[in-house]
């Protein structure tokens, strides 16, 4: 949820895990319209195409080409939802295909949230991909919050890699952090921890199937290069890293089959 000047630059891939390499051609749609914060989309996209390098991106909203819907999902793998600004606005745009959305992933499709596009992804006012019983809330109004308003920050955040040589070893590194989400899990709630804020122990980033589908959603911007920071006027004191936002997506393909999902 954050606002910035539409620039964006491609980073450097990770080493990619055997999964990523034997799939077929991957198909993503990244949402691009008025309630995604400016140069939001562009970044996720760069995430994606650095990440996976048999990918096709196109971008998908009410002024874009391509409208997400039941037939634009066919055949599609990832739907990736940005940051933005405004929650409300955003459920009432994407309340009349919700349904398609669900029934997508349930079938296979893999959905992957940032921010506000985590905040889609609950119970309340989203598309209701998360387990039953689990909530997603603002992070600011969490107690020791990495900050307690809207400001553009930097904050740490302890992750756990998923996939490639650094699986299954925590690390500690910076993330930029605007307005974001943590999740709060029910006792015997499915979602795999993948991330928690160091400030407080909240969750930052979870995986869950859903049906025959996967959900990644991630409180803080792993997608954000140089010009994110220079434009809020803060530093990274690690400089720009994307191993987290490369092992997300990379933990998203790599659960369960990366065939292409078959809907309808």
């Amino acid at each position: 949820m954050y606002f910035k000047a539409a620039t964006s630059m491609l980073m450097m891939s990770l080493a990619l895990t055997p999964t990523m390499i034997n799939c077929e051609p991957v198909r993503a749609l990244v949402y691009r319209g008025p309630t995604a914060c400016d140069g939001c989309p562009e970044s996720l996209r760069d995430l994606l195409v650095a990440t996976i390098p048999n990918i096709k991106v196109e971008f998908a909203g009410p002024k874009e080409k391509v409208k997400i819907n039941a037939k634009s999902l066919k055949g599609v793998n990832i739907l990736a939802q940005p940051g933005g600004p405004d929650l409300d606005a955003a459920w009432r745009e994407a309340r009349p295909y919700a349904s398609d959305v669900r029934t997508w992933v349930a079938n296979g499709g893999r959905y992957l949230g940032v921010c506000l596009g985590a905040f889609l992804a609950g119970h309340d006012s989203g598309f209701g991909l998360i387990p039953k019983g689990d909530r997603i809330q603002q992070e600011i109004t969490r107690p020791n919050p990495p900050i307690d308003d809207g400001s553009d920050i930097v904050t740490q955040i302890d992750w756990t890699f998923q996939t490639g040589r650094k699986k299954g070893k925590t690390e500690r590194h910076w993330a930029y952090f605007q307005d974001g989400t943590t999740f709060i899990r029910s006792s015997n709630s499915p979602a795999k921890v993948l991330g928690k804020y160091v400030s407080n122990g909240d969750v930052a980033s979870v995986l869950n199937s859903y049906g025959k589908g996967w959900v990644a959603n991630i409180g803080v911007h792993p997608e954000a290069d140089q010009s994110w920071y220079d434009d809020a006027g803060i530093t990274n004191p690690e400089g720009v890293q994307t191993e987290i936002g490369h092992d997300i997506v990379n933990a998203l393909m790599a659960a369960g089959s990366v065939r292409k999902a078959t809907a309808y």
